[in-house]
């Protein structure tokens, strides 16, 4: 399994980080998770084509985590032609919507979509391609999303659970992703909670919103965003192998801030910690350092 942080960063604008993205590769198959603002052009950058990936989870529906999934369907759609299978889409039941208003009649792309369904230049183009008439607007596979869910193929095994994150606001779920390799755990955005902890157990690698220093972050109530501290805690308590902090927010930028940060995480979790960088690839099982000299 190979892991790809497509974007490290946050709603916040950040040249260096784009938003929420992640990118598994099993075999030959590709799957995301999340695409947020930015992340479709760090896949592009890895080396990867639209047409290549088939399936993608979404944790939520804060723009910092879908705001490319347009950019990919269309793009996807377009180069393929009509020689690729419809892109199978899991997230929150309200994504139903979100393909309706983007791609249906009448919708965002209502102009783009009828244009490349009827201009004759878009059609002989299209043809050239392999596409053979008529040609159809896209129209995503979707599933709605539920608490422990279970998605299954021959090559893996995805469990969803719920997560704390805006609650009564927003829908939100975290993930667990299972291959003969290893595990895989994604939290989304979340505060603590029993689905995190369920999610992370003994995961190998645990993919974990970081989005504050912890102490800093003024709230009400219980916490639905995790700071570096609290990453760590869930990792210690879930046994996971490694963790990869992620969705950072500009406080971590000044020098040396992240140093100090991986540091106190160090007390709390003993296992590898990783912070996360924008086209950082990963594996469940890294090798062991070599020796130098």
């Amino acid at each position: 399994m190979k892991i790809t942080l497509l974007g490290t960063g946050s709603p916040t604008p950040d040249p260096k980080r784009a938003a929420s993205g992640y990118l598994v590769e099993i075999g030959e198959e590709m799957i995301c998770f999340d695409h947020g603002g930015g992340a479709h052009e760090r896949f592009l950058q890895a080396g990867k084509r639209a047409v290549d990936l088939n399936t993608i989870f979404f944790s939520h529906l804060h723009s910092d985590h879908c705001l490319d999934y347009a950019r990919l369907v269309l793009t996807r759609w377009d180069m393929g032609a009509g020689q690729v299978p419809e892109l199978k889409v899991y997230g929150p039941p309200q994504m139903k919507n979100m393909n309706e208003s983007l791609f249906g009649d009448g919708g965002a792309f209502e102009v783009d979509l009828h244009a490349r369904t009827h201009a004759p230049g878009s059609l002989k183009l299209y043809q050239g391609r392999g596409g053979a008439l008529p040609r159809l607007r896209p129209d995503p596979d979707f599933t709605p999303l539920t608490d422990q869910q279970v998605i299954e193929t021959d090559n893996w095994k995805v469990t969803v659970r719920s997560v704390y994150h805006q609650p009564d606001v927003i829908e939100a779920y975290g993930f667990r992703l299972e291959t003969d390799e290893g595990i895989l755990a994604y939290s989304g955005d979340t505060g603590p909670c029993q689905g995190v902890d369920d999610l992370a157990k003994d995961a190998d690698l645990l993919i974990h919103m970081c989005f504050y220093i912890s102490g800093t972050f003024r709230r009400k109530g219980r916490a639905s965003v995790c700071g570096h501290l609290e990453v760590a805690d869930i990792a210690a308590r879930a046994n996971a192998k490694a963790v990869v902090a992620s969705h950072f927010s500009p406080q971590f930028e000044p020098p040396g801030v992240f140093e100090k940060c991986i540091a106190e995480m160090s007390r709390v979790y003993s296992g590898r910690i990783i912070w996360g960088e924008d086209l950082m690839e990963l594996s469940l099982h890294p090798p062991e350092a070599k020796e130098v000299g």
